[in-house]
């Protein structure tokens, strides 16, 4: 089982950016934390993290024409505003599951509303790097059963 994980508009600042919303470790941290995690579960994984939204875009429809079935997304900033984003998620056949290191409803307002969760099978908020690995162990023990099939012809 491979699992992509993404990670969207300034996360590459983690460990600099309001370390009293998103802590004090990097986004290097972070991947090292999933990978041994995933590895546990006999679990591969493949990271991409950017600032632009086309190139998040065309990373998922990449990993889903070369096979990889599951999606782990912290769609940062474009999690609020991107249709593009989230049809890209929808059309793509990866069960995905959106994820945000702080609270989204604790925080202003607009950040309160996710375009892309509708694309995704859940939405982990607010539980710090823990939420990935939570998004993890949900597409390790449910992956086979949720995954996109293509449908038999007739």
């Amino acid at each position: 089982m491979e699992i992509g994980v993404i990670n969207g508009p300034n996360l590459d600042r983690l460990g600099k950016r309001e370390p009293e919303v998103y802590g004090t470790q990097t986004l290097s941290d972070l991947e090292k934390k999933i990978a041994a995690h995933a590895k546990k579960s006999g679990a591969k994984t493949r990271f991409f993290q950017s600032n632009h939204e086309g190139k998040i875009i065309d990373t998922i429809a990449k990993w889903a024409d070369d096979g990889v079935k599951f999606l782990v997304i912290n769609p940062g900033g474009h999690t609020h505003v991107s249709v593009a984003l989230r049809d890209s998620i929808s059309g793509s056949g990866l069960t995905a599951v959106e994820v945000h290191i702080s609270n989204i409803y604790k925080r202003e307002e607009f950040r309160h509303k996710s375009v892309t969760a509708s694309a995704c099978v859940g939405v982990i908020t607010g539980l710090g790097f823990d939420g990935y690995l939570l998004a993890i162990d949900y597409l390790v023990a449910n992956g086979k059963a949720k995954s996109v099939k293509p449908k038999k012809k007739k």
